[in-house]
């Protein structure tokens, strides 16, 4: 069953600019509401949450930003805080920063801090963001781990499961400056049910309504290998597959498409994001 929402999604691949234009956190506090809303900034998938949260506490307070909060969550019982996750339901914007995808989701997946986040996400019309690490963490299957350098390989890339505000595509970020092209087709040649979304650094996917955008310097790539033709199965784990007819497209910054109808052959990328099944 779709739910009716007004909130967002803005799926960041990194590195976002904190001390110049700061355009793409200008655009989360847009989204939010302005800079007057109230902002929640998790910093759990990281191993140095003071650090992480000093850069964006001084770069959303540059950008005007009066009611921001450190949520510092080091383990999953603090993810269950009663206040903590009341606090949260009333949010406008919830931005979750970089660092280990894995210990993210270890920590806040399943607790009432996610149900809270999903609650204003809903019910708020809050603007759910995550960057880097925060971003690969937002989807349903989830870009654990991997690396794939001179070519895709079986079983260079692991998925595990996310925190679900994103379904049926896979993201990968710092995607052009890290050159994870290869690790990214390792992964939807596995599973080829899945789109996969490569975004670049200060670069952000916004999601809201019907329809996508893309903001901030870079580019998105999409990649699609459900129409082809590749022997994945049969070849050993390590050795790089046979793959023909997959599909790339390539977003840059301006593009956006209003609603899936307007998309051509994106029509089912933007679908899959425009249309998820949230369970509150």
């Amino acid at each position: 069953m779709n739910m009716n929402h007004n909130g967002s999604l803005m799926i960041i691949g990194g590195n976002e600019d904190r001390t110049n234009n700061k355009d793409v956190l200008q655009q989360f506090l847009t989204l939010a509401g302005g800079p007057q809303q109230p902002i929640m900034v998790i910093t759990a998938a990281s191993t140095v949450p003071d650090k992480v949260w000093e850069m964006y506490e001084t770069a959303f307070g540059e950008l005007g930003a009066t009611q921001v909060t450190h949520v510092r969550i080091g383990s999953r019982a603090e993810a269950e805080d009663d206040m903590l996750a009341h606090r949260m339901a009333q949010a406008r914007g919830i931005f979750m920063t970089g660092g280990d995808q894995k210990r993210l989701v270890a920590f806040i997946g399943g607790t009432q801090l996610e149900r809270a986040m999903r609650r204003a996400y809903i019910d708020n019309g809050a603007c759910i963001a995550g960057t880097s690490a925060g971003a690969s963490g937002m989807c349903t299957h989830m870009l654990a781990e991997g690396k794939a350098e001179l070519a895709p390989e079986k079983g260079a890339a692991r998925l595990g499961a996310g925190l679900g505000f994103v379904s049926r595509v896979i993201i990968d970020q710092h995607f052009s400056q890290r050159h994870r092209i290869n690790r990214l087709l390792s992964a939807i040649a596995q599973s080829p049910f899945l789109l996969g979304a490569g975004i670049d650094e200060d670069t952000a996917l916004i999601v809201q309504g019907d329809g996508i955008a893309v903001v901030g310097e870079g580019t998105i790539t999409v990649a699609d290998c459900r129409h082809a033709v590749t022997n994945i199965a049969e070849v050993a784990p390590g050795a790089v597959p046979q793959m023909l007819d997959v599909r790339l497209h390539l977003l840059p910054a301006g593009a956006s498409f209003a609603s899936p109808a307007d998309a051509g052959p994106l029509a089912d990328f933007i679908q899959y994001l425009t249309d998820r099944t949230l369970e509150q």
